[in-house]
């Protein structure tokens, strides 16, 4: 919290306090993820200790084809639960402990694994199921199993968090011993839900991978919004919604990358609002028209502040939605 000045004394929070970094090698290069450990060290001042991580891509190039999860369990019955899951539903390739180094100031870690997983053949041989199935494998682990939360599910990937600073998560999991092509980094300053292991970011789904700087202030309604389509939010961050938008609007709905922006953060400067971008007018009524075509006209709240977009808005400068979990008329000021 932060005071401000004045004679009438009040307190703002601060929601914009993480440091987020990403590196890629554009040539498919492997670099030592001690890079991405480097750049956000420099941000230390951007968070408070309550969580850090990292995701790294092409770091597990004698797997590369299975899908790799990462789990976390908070007891050794949530392990066994969990693994007699997998079995079942997968063939175990590999599995073990994640490598990971004891740091003093790191208490209460959890048990942490990965596991390397090939799908069956009638399902990998089925168009779009292969990716079906590895998501209702994680949430099923996610929902149904006391204390195991798979926090990492993508192939030749894997995320790695925690609570504690960036430096201390990146030296327990051992960060600069992995390469890879693609290296991003949170730093976390939470502000209104709780620093635990699984809340860190970053936060991810199949491939896809989300750090985030901000609040989510429509984490009520987009939540509600992807349980009608089998996802399920149980790490108890905002963020976690962006992550299976992402999914959800990319790979099921296919919607092309820069609509999904539009939709995840709506555009905010004047030009965009006067339709004074690149395509002219007509840019965010196609934008909104790509929704309404992919959403099957169905409400999607998810802008970064509270001002939703709609897929039935007959006029941008106002919109019926609910927003963070509450019903009523808002006008869509930033469209």
């Amino acid at each position: 919290m932060r005071e401000i000045r004045g004679d009438q004394r009040a307190y703002c929070k601060e929601i914009s306090g993480c440091g987020i970094i990403g590196i890629m090698n554009e040539t498919g290069d492997a670099f030592s993820g001690e890079q991405v450990v480097i750049g956000i060290c420099n941000m230390l001042e951007r968070g408070n200790g309550l969580g850090a991580g990292y995701a790294g891509y092409g770091i597990y190039p004698d797997f590369k084809d299975c899908w790799c999860f990462h789990v976390m369990y908070q007891e050794d019955r949530a392990k066994d639960l969990a693994e007699d899951f997998l079995t079942k539903r997968f063939s175990l390739r590999h599995h073990e402990a994640i490598p990971t180094k004891k740091i003093k100031t790191l208490q209460s870690t959890p048990l942490l694994w990965r596991y390397f997983l090939d799908v069956p053949e009638e399902v990998a041989d089925r168009d779009g199921s292969e990716e079906d199935y590895v998501i209702e494998a994680v949430m099923a682990i996610n929902t149904r199993v006391d204390g195991a939360f798979v926090f990492s599910s993508g192939k030749d990937m894997g995320i790695f968090k925690g609570v504690g600073d960036p430096d201390e998560i990146a030296e327990f999991y051992r960060i600069p011993e992995y390469n890879g092509y693609i290296w991003t980094a949170h730093n976390r300053f939470p502000t209104n839900t709780p620093g635990w292991w699984g809340g860190a970011h970053p936060f991810g789904i199949l491939d896809w991978s989300v750090i985030h700087n901000g609040e989510i202030s429509s984490y009520g309604i987009n939540r509600r919004y992807l349980e009608n389509f089998g996802y399920y939010c149980c790490l108890s961050t905002d963020t976690e919604v962006m992550a299976y938008l992402f999914d959800l609007l990319v790979r099921r709905h296919g919607l092309d990358f820069e609509v999904a922006a539009k939709v995840m953060a709506s555009p905010l400067l004047e030009s965009d609002r006067k339709g004074g971008g690149p395509g002219g007018e007509g840019v965010l009524e196609d934008t909104a028209d790509s929704i309404r075509f992919g959403l099957g006209e169905r409400p999607l709240c998810c802008s970064g502040g509270q001002q939703p977009l709609h897929g039935r808005a007959k006029r941008q400068d106002q919109a019926a939605s609910p927003c963070g979990g509450q019903a009523g008329q808002l006008p869509l000021h930033i469209l």
